[in-house]
């Protein structure tokens, strides 16, 4: 959480920035005369829609937040007017949490009006609200969105200047295989484990274990990336619960140490949200107690009761991904190295191309695609190298090949800013080395016992040649990789010398 990399304190800047947008939200539903629980939704909202809209430009990020109401209105109705039904509002909440994850077919903007769809509904059944409350909570949640967008997209626009890169799409698939539709699958199956075992344990709070199910889901691929999502969250859970005991329960809701302690909250869970998803729910966890305390019903045994939900919602999730429509986690592995091993090729061919002279060649965007497809291969790679994984050869495996891909991009990166030195000259030694480093790529992207690798057989170049130098650390650190990439998962990993 400390010592992760944040490039232009763009995590810091975001994190004070949702702080402002949700202190703000509160803010304005208090100085209208709302009533606490239309602020806290009011609240809640603002943070949803400033940590889950991610389009990849600032005109597509306001549309999607403008579109918010349009996905949680209609359920913040259904919720409330349901709210005395058990049978129906279970059901409607099943129907949420299956459209929801569909939705994320449609890319971020469907991402982000499905989990705000779904937090619509959690949060009626957190704050039990009746259908009398319905305009209260339409005007807060408008107020909410206005508030945010106004921090987010004029008064500290962070986005206008530090355009954010684009997420990778999903891995491909039709039918029952297309990742949205299995997950879609998955998550309601898990939701329906956890709301049946949930209600046993409490009828009042059973929503916890709904939402663990819901919350594991988000940016997982695999059966492995899933496994390890819900253990880190019961592990945040439950360091949350400890602090929510020594913090929470002794300030008996006292309102202005709250509010101070949860603008700390909703700063750690945006700054440790990418590097720490154990410390993001942690800071969740806490901040949950602080609100059961605003509201007058926090109490020790309410806490030890959202470990049990949180603990019935992981094992919900685990039975999923294991008997529903599974995904092995060598199978989400192999796919993103390719695709990060074709980006790494196509940034050497843009920056080949930019030294030959070509103005029209740009190998920037290719390294922040490559960025961002690294991220997610060490996302799934992260179960096999996880210290409780009793897989040795694999978790070897995996971290030689994390290290190799890093050494690619770091090679990469030294290319790309080569190219973009106007002075930077070209010769054909860099175009035979390029093409070595494509047949590198094209060897270990091939099916299995077509191509072969061998080391370069050229002395290093000289310092004084950096594009050829970067080329040449490329494709030795690609030579490496086929040994972790081409040999049996389970085999011991042999290192040659």
């Amino acid at each position: 959480m400390f010592v992760a990399p944040d490039p232009g304190r763009l995590r810091l800047r975001n994190s004070l920035r949702a702080v402002i947008g949700v202190a703000c939200a509160v803010a304005v539903a208090e100085l209208c005369g709302l009533s606490l629980t239309a602020s806290i939704t009011g609240g809640l909202a603002a943070l949803l829609a400033l940590f889950t809209v991610a389009d990849s430009t600032v005109r597509a990020q306001r549309v999607t937040t403008a579109l918010l109401p349009a996905a949680g209105f209609p359920v913040l109705a259904l919720a409330t007017t349901l709210h005395g039904m058990p049978l129906a509002r279970d059901t409607a909440f099943l129907a949420v949490v299956f459209a929801g994850v569909h939705a994320r077919r449609f890319g971020p903007r469907g991402h982000a009006l499905g989990i705000f769809g779904f937090m619509m509904f959690f949060v009626t059944q957190f704050l039990h609200a009746v259908p009398g409350q319905l305009p209260e909570l339409y005007a807060a949640v408008g107020l909410a969105l206005l508030s945010a967008g106004a921090v987010r997209f004029a008064v500290w626009p962070i986005e206008r200047r530090t355009p954010p890169a684009a997420a990778p799409p999903p891995l491909p698939g039709t039918g029952l295989a297309r990742p949205t539709t299995r997950q879609a699958f998955q998550a309601t199956a898990a939701c329906a484990f956890a709301l049946g075992i949930g209600q046993a344990l409490s009828e009042d709070r059973w929503y916890w274990a709904v939402g663990t199910a819901w919350w594991i889901f988000v940016n997982t691929a695999s059966r492995g990336e899933t496994l390890v999502r819900g253990f880190r969250r019961v592990l945040g859970t439950v360091l949350g619960i400890a602090a929510g005991l020594l913090v929470a329960v002794p300030l008996h809701g006292a309102p202005a140490a709250t509010a101070a302690l949860v603008a700390v909250c909703v700063f750690g869970i945006f700054y440790t949200a990418a590097p720490s998803y154990s410390w993001m729910m942690f800071f969740v966890t806490v901040m949950a107690g602080l609100l059961y305390g605003l509201l007058g019903v926090l109490h020790p045994g309410l806490l030890l009761l959202r470990f049990q939900e949180t603990a019935v919602g992981a094992l919900g999730a685990a039975l999923a991904v294991v008997f529903v429509l599974p995904v092995t986690t060598h199978a989400a592995n192999d796919a993103w190295i390719q695709r990060a091993l074709h980006c790494v090729r196509a940034s050497t061919a843009a920056s080949l191309d930019r030294l030959a002279g070509n103005p029209a060649a740009d190998p920037a965007p290719h390294l922040a695609e490559l960025e961002l497809l690294l991220a997610r291969v060490r996302t799934a790679l992260a179960p096999l190298v996880h210290p409780l994984s009793p897989l040795r050869a694999r978790k070897a495996r995996a971290r030689q090949v994390l290290a190799l891909l890093d050494d690619c991009a770091r090679e990469v990166r030294g290319l790309v800013a080569v190219a973009a030195d106007p002075q930077a000259s070209h010769d054909a030694r860099l175009a035979a080395a390029c093409w070595r480093v494509e047949a590198a790529v094209e060897a270990l992207t091939a099916p299995v016992g077509v191509a072969e690798l061998s080391a370069p057989a050229d002395p290093r170049p000289a310092a004084e040649e950096p594009a050829l130098v970067h080329l040449h650390g490329l494709e030795h650190a690609l030579v490496a990789l086929h040994a972790p990439l081409r040999t049996d998962p389970r085999a011991p990993l042999v290192i040659s010398a």
